[in-house]
């Protein structure tokens, strides 16, 4: 099958006029598909990077269209290791549904720094939002949901807390309404118990104790002789270390 075409130089030999998205472009709110190109070329491992540079994810000064121009495979592992600068590497594959691009910029053989990440979804090509974009966006919609929630209960509440005031004024008016006292009533009344009180004889004194009779203990009495019986007969508490311990039981 024939390869795909690539998009041809310009004339003074440098990349096609295509302006490079910068490191860090958020281009999150775009997506691309090319159905002409999914209805000629088959999707797979092997030519999702060609479908992947007619995108505008595709940053033309990376080190895979260098491989291009020297009619090298762009996805080429040995030969992207011994170079310098931003390079897309293939981490994950799906055939043909899923392919992951992950943009990273390299210093060496074994160090590399993860700047992007996109994913070819059923020939669909999107950005991967980062995680920190991502945390941002799923507290922010949190927040709103949170402080509009208390907001409707704050208003629920206000009409319960204005409903019950006025409920416990009305109530608080017709007790007060129902135990207003009559002080002159309540001085007739002890006019009436000091005129009884003072016709009356007064009270005889309580008879004496047979002969005999020990009045009993009081309360306290009783508990301080308990408490010093007590403290005489017990035993000390059992220590369940030095008491009961390995070396204090019985071997059979």
């Amino acid at each position: 099958m024939a390869t795909p075409p690539v998009a041809p130089p310009n004339m003074e030999g440098g990349p096609p006029p295509v302006v490079a998205q910068p490191p860090g472009t958020d281009m999150t709110d775009i997506c691309f598909k090319d159905q002409l190109w999914l209805n000629s070329y088959p999707l797979d491992r092997n030519l999702v990077f060609d479908y992947f540079a007619i995108s505008p994810f595709y940053d033309w000064t990376c080190n895979n269209e260098q491989l291009r121009q020297r009619s090298i495979h762009p996805l080429d592992r040995d030969q992207l290791v011994k170079m310098m600068g931003t390079e897309y590497w293939l981490s994950e594959v799906m055939e043909p549904h899923l392919f992951v691009f992950r943009k990273q910029k390299r210093d060496g053989p074994e160090k590399v720094t993860p700047m992007l990440t996109y994913y070819v979804l059923d020939g669909t090509i999107y950005q991967a939002p980062q995680l920190c974009n991502v945390f941002a966006a799923r507290i922010g919609r949190a927040l709103h949901y949170i402080s509009k929630a208390f907001t409707t209960a704050a208003s629920k509440l206000e009409k319960i807390g204005y409903v019950d005031s006025e409920n416990e004024a009305a109530a608080f008016e017709s007790k007060v309404t129902k135990e207003t006292i009559d002080f002159k009533e309540v001085k007739r009344v002890d006019l009436i118990l000091q005129s009884l009180q003072r016709k009356l004889p007064p009270a005889p004194p309580p008879p004496p104790f047979p002969e005999g009779y020990v009045p009993a203990p009081t309360a306290e009495a009783e508990n301080g002789t308990e408490t010093q019986e007590a403290g005489e007969t017990q035993n000390p508490q059992i220590d369940p270390i030095i008491d009961q311990g390995p070396a204090k039981r019985m071997k059979f």
